[in-house]
């Protein structure tokens, strides 16, 4: 789980465009961002095995 700092500082419009951060919008986490769901890899996982991301199913051969 990402500080509190960290969400407030992502909510405002950075100096400039270079700066901005792709983050989570569930945890906060920086890294391992899925831009197609806007969420990182984890929380992706989670919601998508619950089911609550339409049209995502889990892969089997």
């Amino acid at each position: 789980m990402a500080k509190l700092c960290k969400f407030e500082k992502m909510k405002k419009t950075p100096k400039f465009e270079v700066r901005r951060r792709n983050r989570c919008r569930i945890c906060g986490r920086a890294r391992a961002y899925l831009r197609r769901f806007d969420m990182c890899r984890l929380c992706f996982r989670e919601l998508s095995l619950k089911g609550e991301i339409p049209g995502v199913t889990k892969a089997s051969w």
